[in-house]
């Protein structure tokens, strides 16, 4: 048993080292084939790895070659260029100093010349010299008194020339002058024609009955009192049937009271915070029909580019009056006049037209001011980039500016053509008739005067002097005097022209 025992563990020992060299004889095969396996397929990897690396050198090379050739050529430009620049630089120098040789030539011509007309003028002047001894010698004058009696009788013989000359021409321009004026303005006058506007103080509101003037005036007569203060008007509500007065120097305060009664009284609501809200909205409206009218009066002449707010003065101008005469009317007719009178010059009438038209803007400021309204009215104009001539026009067409274009004289002539025609303007009869005698008295106020006569509507004053109180010359520093004074001591529309006249009369008598 045991031997059998020792038998079967000595058969498995003997087993298992047989297994073991078998074992092992078979890995050492396969581990020896899988190192060569991997040592060839190191050696193909390095092998590819090598033609990689080669062939991006190679590449790599390439590109280098190129971008060098690129440079190289680039250079081979730049050098080319600045060897062309190096060519034209010498002989644009080879140019200038030949230029250089030529003109130093030249200069040499010139000095030489200058030379030679120094030596012909000193010759010339002794020439001169030896000349004028002798016909000092000759005639036993020197020269300069020769030249100074021969001026002087030049003078003289000029002198008496050129006045007999001035008088000619003055007569001549006189006679022209007077003729020529007369039919550009009867020309001018029958060519335009406007109608005539006149203005008052006050506006009548009509009412349907006398019951609704209770209703303005109101408890304890706060609502008259409201639309008093919110218009800036004086109401007067008395016996008169069917009628209210409003009063006031504004025109445009009494429009807008009157607008606003119609809206109370068409409304019935009439208490004072719905009196201030419609006087608010009728200011509103008033205003943009200003504009309105401003637009439309400038379309209808035919004037553009006018700045807006002088659009909106020209609008204001239709509530507002001069002696009688509505402004806008005014100016309309004095734009129209103006325009004739320079198409009949061969002026400009457009910038004729325009002047006319803005000549009284003045008249209508937002604010009182103390100066003359046609230096105001330039320089509004000045203010809203109207043209330098348009602007002397509007300040100078009363002389309280030097004029300094010919526009100035027509819208001067035009306005007073607008404001003397009759019908134009009105005054109260006792006013007109006491400056007729202001001007009658200021006049004989002075000696030597002997009779004066207002004419023309007061707008010219003639004044006769005796023959012998008066030289021509003391007659015309009176009529400067006296223009003066009444400019001074008057006011008057327009202007005023003094005529002094001195006369000689011989009487005789046949017995």
């Amino acid at each position: 048993m045991i031997l059998n025992i020792i038998i079967g563990v000595g058969a498995l020992i003997i087993g298992g080292l047989c297994g073991y060299l078998i074992f092992r004889y078979v890995i050492k095969g396969k581990y020896n084939e899988m190192i060569a396996s991997a040592e060839k397929a190191a050696e193909v990897l390095k092998e590819k790895k090598l033609l990689e690396v080669k062939e991006k050198f190679i590449n790599k090379k390439s590109e280098l070659e190129r971008e060098v050739q690129q440079r190289y050529q680039k250079i081979q430009q730049s050098e080319n260029k600045l060897k062309q620049r190096e060519i034209n630089l010498n002989q644009r120098q080879e140019e200038q100093g030949k230029r250089r040789q030529e003109l130093e030539q030249q200069q040499g011509r010139i000095d030489n010349e200058k030379k030679l007309l120094a030596l012909k003028e000193q010759e010339l002047s002794n020439m001169q010299q030896k000349e004028r001894e002798k016909l000092e010698q000759l005639s036993g004058l020197s020269a300069d008194e020769a030249r100074n009696r021969l001026v002087e009788s030049l003078k003289d013989e000029a002198r008496t020339n050129a006045q007999s000359y001035i008088n000619e021409i003055m007569d001549e321009a006189k006679i022209n002058a007077n003729n020529e004026a007369r039919k550009i303005v009867i020309k001018t006058i029958q060519r335009v024609a406007t109608e005539a506007a006149i203005e008052n103080s006050v506006s009548i509101f009509h009412i349907d009955n006398d019951e609704v003037k209770g209703r303005i005036i109101g408890r304890e007569g706060r609502n008259i009192r409201t639309l008093e203060a919110a218009c800036g008007v004086e109401i007067v509500v008395d016996d008169t049937p069917e009628a209210i007065v409003i009063s006031a120097f504004d025109p445009i305060r009494r429009e807008t009271c009157r607008l606003a009664l119609h809206q109370l009284v068409t409304d019935g609501r009439i208490h004072p915070a719905r009196i201030e809200e419609v006087v608010a909205k009728v200011k509103k409206q008033l205003e943009q029909e200003i504009i309105e009218t401003g637009k439309r009066t400038t379309i209808d002449l035919g004037i553009h580019g006018l700045h807006p707010e002088l659009v909106r003065i020209v609008g204001k101008m239709k509530y507002r009056s001069s002696y009688g005469q509505n402004l806008l009317q005014h100016a309309r007719e004095t734009a129209n006049l103006c325009a004739v009178m320079a198409a009949e010059l061969g002026l400009n009438p457009k910038k004729a037209k325009r002047a006319g038209l803005l000549h009284d803007i003045g008249k209508v400021p937002d604010e009182e001011l103390e100066m003359p309204h046609a230096l105001y009215g330039a320089k509004l104009a000045e203010k809203y980039k109207e043209k330098a001539d348009i602007c002397n026009a509007i300040g100078a067409h009363h002389d309280e500016m030097e004029m300094t274009s010919l526009l100035a004289p027509i819208v001067q002539v035009c306005d007073a053509i607008s404001g003397a025609r009759p019908g134009a303007r009105r005054e109260i009869v006792e006013a007109y008739i006491k400056r007729l005698n202001d001007l009658e008295a200021i006049a004989m106020s002075y000696p030597g005067v002997t009779k004066t006569y207002a004419i023309q509507a007061g707008r010219e004053l003639r004044v006769i002097v005796g023959a012998d109180k008066m030289t021509d010359a003391e007659t015309e520093a009176l009529s400067g005097e006296i223009a003066t004074k009444i400019q001074n001591e008057m006011t008057y529309p327009g202007q005023v022209k003094i005529t002094v006249i001195r006369e000689t009369r011989s009487v005789a008598y046949a017995k």
